[in-house]
């Protein structure tokens, strides 16, 4: 007679606990604090810095620009009056001032 041998307690314990540990270490792969979902926050984030940065230095070009032009190097005499009618707050009698 054949007998049919069910598998023992420790070879399912092993199996079982092997099962645990790659589910746990891929769900730590998938969402974990250096996962691919933190990656994909990560780089997103970093993406939005960058125009940031982009911008930051946009602005930085232009008042590098605005500063050349009134330095005593080279002065731009529109955009001297232009600044000086701003803080003054004064307009000259042949122009027309609209709101």
């Amino acid at each position: 007679m054949t007998r049919k041998s069910s598998p023992s307690l420790g070879t399912l314990l092993f199996f079982a606990a092997a099962f645990l540990l790659s589910a746990y270490f891929t769900f730590a792969a998938v969402q974990g604090d250096f996962g691919l979902f933190r990656r994909v926050e990560i780089q997103a984030e970093a993406d939005g810095l960058e125009q940031d940065l982009a911008r930051l230095q946009q602005d930085i070009a232009r008042m590098e620009n605005l500063t050349r032009r009134l330095s005593d190097d080279y002065l731009d005499l529109d955009l001297l009056d232009e600044q000086a009618r701003s803080v003054l707050g004064l307009a000259r009698s042949d122009e027309i001032i609209i709101d």
